[in-house]
């Protein structure tokens, strides 16, 4: 199964399955080798720095055999900086985010926290590579990990691009404080907001879950919400513990966020999402 190119519309991506269709051939039968299936690569990315924002070459290392991406400081560092598990990471290219053609966000769970690692390579050839090796190497952890599934049911549970992103205000649990701009990211159910959009880490997060379990998004705000913000279209989302403010600058904003958001919540919640929500209320 080809899991890696496909013609998304990113301009690195298209170029590279047209060069690896009609130059490399690389779908041609007998079939050819592909350097993403061999379930290891080693090779230098520029990483945005957590703290400073800028970027700095650094070594990754992803092996199928021990299930996990690393990535050290220095070449030849005996020690990575972080130990990555292949089945918690997420690659989503972000060309206008990062300010590059080929930029890549990886994002993984860490204590149960989304960190996001942004990282672009000069050579588009080459980002495609390790997206790809990525995808590949998860699709054999999952093949493992369920046996009876068929490629068509495990590809959707490969790397995935975020449901929406964009600028929104919020205030904080009590309702009383200023309305403040910060960056959402919808991931499935999880719903991050970032002070910068590059942020390593979110300030916040929101666990979505079934509208039957006491979760729901509505528009407006309550009666008698203050909103001291530059943006006066509403959203309110309930969820079991606590309510969630937020206003967005347009009213079509509005509506597109509250339509993923309802879509998500009318969905039927997997096992592994109930571990997810279990484990989301108990750090919270």
């Amino acid at each position: 199964m080809k899991v890696g190119i496909k013609p998304w519309p990113l301009r690195t991506l298209r170029e590279q399955w047209i060069r690896a269709k009609y130059e490399r051939k690389e779908f041609c039968e007998p079939r050819n080798h592909l350097l993403y299936e061999e379930g290891m690569r080693d090779g230098m990315l520029m990483k945005r720095g957590r703290d400073n924002g800028q970027f700095f070459s650094r070594r990754f290392v992803l092996s199928e055999r021990e299930g996990t991406l690393k990535y050290f400081t220095k070449y030849d560092a005996k020690e990575p900086k972080a130990v990555i598990k292949v089945d918690t990471i997420n690659a989503t290219f972000q060309p206008e985010k990062i300010g590059n053609p080929n930029g890549l966000q990886i994002t993984y769970l860490k204590d149960y926290s989304t960190r996001n690692i942004f990282v672009y390579h000069d050579n588009g050839k080459e980002i495609v590579d390790w997206f790809n090796t990525i995808r590949a190497v998860q699709l054999h952890y999952l093949m493992v990990a369920f046996p009876g599934a068929t490629d068509a049911e495990l590809v959707h549970k490969l790397t995935r691009n975020f449901l929406k992103e964009g600028f929104m205000e919020k205030t904080g649990p009590r309702h009383t404080e200023g309305f403040k701009k910060r960056w959402f990211t919808l991931d499935q159910r999880r719903l991050m907001y970032f002070k910068d959009p590059l942020d390593a880490f979110a300030k916040g997060e929101v666990f979505l879950g079934n509208k039957d379990h006491g979760y729901s998004a509505s528009p407006g705000l309550p009666a008698g919400t203050h909103c001291n913000g530059a943006w006066q279209h509403g959203v309110t989302i309930e969820t079991p513990d606590r309510g969630f403010l937020f206003t967005c600058e347009s009213e079509s904003d509005q509506q597109e966020w509250l339509k993923h958001f309802n879509d998500v919540m009318d969905a039927v919640m997997s096992p592994q999402e109930y571990t997810m929500e279990a484990l989301f209320k108990h750090r919270h």
